[in-house]
């Protein structure tokens, strides 16, 4: 199973924010789309950075309050693990076991494409041990 056929599944919609917006627009927009993670985005879609909740309570541990009215820049994660449409359902979950992290955006020829959460993956994973447990039930029924 391929990170495309998830997105075909979930949709391609990503909740994005430039890097010139502030961490108390960021907050306000988690909120509203009920998320954890948005990807900061330049005007031609490529991918300059990811901002999640975990970094907005870095941020403001930090620096407090004030933090809320710094630009995106100065909270996001700028150094962004990506994958592919191609890539498999294993190949993400061990980016995402390995680097700690629950979001993966999708890049695609350069641009964002959509975006992956633990969650989708470990939904994917479920459905695919299940269809192979019926499988090898029918085999086994046919035997």
């Amino acid at each position: 199973m391929t990170v495309k056929a998830i997105l075909e599944e979930k949709g391609r919609n990503v909740v994005t924010l430039t890097s010139a917006e502030t961490i108390e627009s960021a907050v306000n927009t988690l909120a509203q789309y009920r998320i954890g993670a948005l990807v900061v985005t330049s005007g031609n879609g490529r991918i300059e950075g990811i901002l999640s909740e975990r970094d907005i309570v870095r941020v403001i541990a930090e620096h407090g309050a004030a933090a809320l009215k710094k630009p995106l820049s100065t909270a996001m994660t700028a150094k962004v693990k990506t994958c592919s449409e191609s890539a498999t359902v294993n190949e993400v979950m061990e980016i995402m076991t390995r680097s700690r992290f629950r979001h993966l955006p999708v890049e695609k020829n350069g641009v964002l494409a959509g975006i992956i959460s633990i969650g989708d993956v470990v939904k994917r994973r479920i459905q695919d041990i299940e269809r192979e447990a019926e499988e090898i039930k029918q085999y086994i029924a046919t035997v």
